[in-house]
């Protein structure tokens, strides 16, 4: 029970970025320039994150064709939700821009935006559980990295919500919500997850890292890309050194 604790409680501070971000992007105007390099930093933190503490040790647990076939499966499930809920309206839940519509431009959006977030953060939340298991050490630089990469991601769409003229209860409620919900999520991840074999939870943990990877792309690169352009991937390979430096500690 003191694990599942422990675990939730790292979800929940992992989680908690996103309502800092959130409540500096809607207290705070912040230069979308500079949001947008928060965001391509922390891109690079994540993709590090996934590469050495998630698929890697997934690898050595269970080989290639479980690590492909994961990756692959988490990716294009994560791929074919985050299409459907952009139909509905949430295709720019991390723009910090007007690109995000309003609740009269597109009814139920919110609802979609929602849903959308808790599909970007379920899986780091659920890695972070995990990792716990078997009296494993908890990876510094996944939990590192999520809490990085959520800041800018609160920071993008409560601008982007605020914009699109939702207001500051709808803005803290959702973000409040989300980060209970990746405490509740990674300490799931904990007690449920205790009893499975090593290939099994290799399988899972491959899973969540193909789904984080494609977030990554689908999501927090183009608002990135869209506001500094070619330094994106400067300032992406300086976040990926700094987590992988940090593994390395």
């Amino acid at each position: 029970m003191a694990g599942a604790l422990v675990a939730g409680g790292w979800g929940l501070f992992a989680g908690a970025a996103l309502l800092v971000g959130a409540a500096v992007g809607t207290l705070v105007r912040v230069p979308p320039r500079l949001i947008a390099l928060v965001m391509a930093f922390g891109s690079g933190v994540l993709m590090a994150a996934v590469s050495f503490e998630l698929i890697a040790e997934a690898y050595e647990r269970s080989g290639m064709v479980p690590v492909v076939t994961g990756a692959v499966g988490g990716a294009v499930v994560y791929s074919g939700a985050n299409a459907l809920l952009a139909r509905r309206g949430a295709r720019h839940r991390k723009r910090s821009g007007e690109q995000q519509p309003s609740e009269e431009e597109a009814p139920g959006s919110g609802n979609a935006m929602a849903l959308g977030a808790l599909l970007d953060g379920v899986p780091e939340s659920v890695v972070i559980g995990t990792s716990l298991l078997g009296g494993g050490h908890l990876g510094v630089a996944t939990v590192g990295a999520v809490f990085i990469s959520n800041l800018p991601e609160g920071l993008a769409s409560a601008a982007g919500m605020r914009a699109a003229g939702r207001g500051r209860g709808y803005v803290f409620a959702l973000w409040g919500g989300i980060a209970v919900v990746s405490g509740l999520a990674a300490l799931a991840g904990y007690a449920l997850l205790g009893g499975v074999s090593a290939a099994v939870m290799a399988t899972i943990t491959v899973v969540a890292g193909g789904a984080i990877l494609a977030m990554i792309a689908d999501t927090m690169i183009p608002e990135a890309y869209g506001r500094v352009h070619l330094l994106t991937g400067p300032v992406t390979v300086i976040g990926f050194l700094s987590a992988f430096a940090l593994a390395h500690l």
